[in-house]
């Protein structure tokens, strides 16, 4: 069976390079957060780039259930930090918990004229693929 991307490698240690020295951009997109079921049938659109300003819905880990908005998009490390979403520190301080963007739902998108583009583009794909396997 040949691959099917070439530009994407299947050795462990070449694809965690790439992954782990991926440049701002890139990291952009593979910090992607799933929609909610609403904004997904408004949408249709499966999973867009997270931003600061959206607010989420935590669904995997020791934070499950929470909800709020996302104060910071911390590209270098891969996390996004979410107001009330923190730990103490033994000196009393509080420290922002670092989640990862795939295990969180996107319940409300702060939209601009780029974001609409964004899902219009997203949404014209789909239903072009959509269209084509209806043939």
């Amino acid at each position: 069976m040949t691959k099917i991307n070439t530009s994407l490698h299947s050795s462990r240690r070449k694809s965690r390079k790439a992954h782990f020295s991926a440049p701002s951009g890139v990291r952009r997109t593979i910090m992607s957060a799933p929609l909610s079921k609403e904004l997904r049938d408004k949408h249709n659109v499966r999973a867009i780039p997270i931003r600061k300003d959206d607010e989420v819905f935590i669904v995997r880990g020791s934070n499950k259930g929470k909800a709020g908005k996302v104060t910071s998009v911390y590209r270098l490390k891969y996390v996004i930090h979410i107001e009330r979403v923190s730990r103490e520190k033994s000196n009393g301080q509080s420290v922002p918990l670092g989640i990862h963007p795939s295990k969180v739902q996107i319940t409300k998108l702060k939209v601009d004229k780029d974001r609409e583009s964004i899902l219009e583009r997203i949404s014209k794909g789909r239903e072009e693929r959509a269209g084509r396997k209806k043939e």
